[in-house]
């Protein structure tokens, strides 16, 4: 049996294969290895999996995650997912990029990214990720992300430039503190991606009104200017995505791919599904 994992910032997506039984799907917390050591991810692995995953003679796992970046990253997921499933002879974890490219492209060349809590993109040559101009994470980077679009509304918030009854929204659904206790959320306590990244919701449901519309072209334009146009020769491609911030803004994410000359091919919400299609024809080592 195989377990195939897609691991975002904020949750995971797992689905069980075995031969002639459905697929089964699950989801956890997202474990990105920049936020969660070893032992963590596995305390919140014997909390959130099943009991018929656990027990069930899996051979090999197929993690995706974000975070991880490096040989020394994914050995902190890999760690755990041993612990998790000992019987398992083969773990493989790679980065979730890969993951969305065999999602949306299987054996295809082309253009992909991610649109969630974070972002990341690439050429894909059909087998293996070619070039990668790096997001560098929200404190750097991380255009056109949950957190991009969170951050703008939380600054605006801070500094009273959100309109008045958004702010009273905001307010009332947040509990916000002062100024202090807001830095503190971001510097001193944990998974600040995702404290940021939730704002990102609040301009979704409020998609609406002209200030949220605004806010989200303007993620998605810095998301264009500074990582997608960099790529060479990026018109020849199309724009392919997945992510749950690129799936709720789509037509907003459309038309700036379209303003930039790149027609727009698949945007999905979750790769899982295509990438357990994908690993259904891939035999494991």
């Amino acid at each position: 049996m195989k377990l195939i994992a897609d691991g975002g910032s904020t949750t995971c997506s797992w689905c069980l294969l075995g031969a002639g039984r459905p697929p089964q799907y699950f989801s956890t917390e997202g474990y990105n290895p920049y936020f969660w050591d070893t032992p963590a991810i596995a305390a919140s692995l014997a909390r959130s999996v099943p009991p018929a995953v656990r027990e069930a003679p899996v051979e090999a796992i197929h993690y995706y995650g974000s975070g991880v970046l490096s040989a020394a990253k994914a050995a902190v997921v890999a760690g755990a997912l041993r612990q998790a499933f000992p019987q398992a002879r083969q773990v493989d974890v790679a980065e979730d990029l890969l993951a969305a490219a065999r999602a949306l492209l299987g054996h295809e060349a082309g253009f992909a990214a991610i649109l969630g809590t974070g972002t990341n993109s690439c050429l894909y040559d059909g087998q293996r990720i070619t070039q990668v101009i790096e997001s560098l994470g929200y404190s750097l980077g991380d255009e056109g992300s949950g957190t991009s679009i969170g951050r703008l509304v939380l600054r605006d918030y801070l500094r009273g430039r959100l309109p008045a009854h958004l702010a009273g929204a905001l307010q009332e659904q947040y509990r916000l503190g002062d100024v202090s206790e807001v830095l503190d959320r971001l510097y001193n306590q944990p998974l600040p991606n995702r404290f940021l990244a939730s704002f990102a919701r609040f301009a979704g449901e409020h998609a609406h009104e002209p200030y949220c519309r605004q806010v989200v072209d303007q993620a998605f334009e810095a998301f264009f200017d500074q990582i997608v146009t960099h790529y060479p020769e990026y018109q020849r491609h199309a724009f392919h995505c997945v992510g749950s911030v690129g799936y709720h803004f789509r037509e907003q994410l459309a038309a700036v791919a379209a303003r930039r000359g790149m027609a727009v091919g698949q945007i999905l919400r979750e790769p899982i599904e295509a990438l357990v299609r994908y690993h259904e024809n891939v035999p494991s080592v």
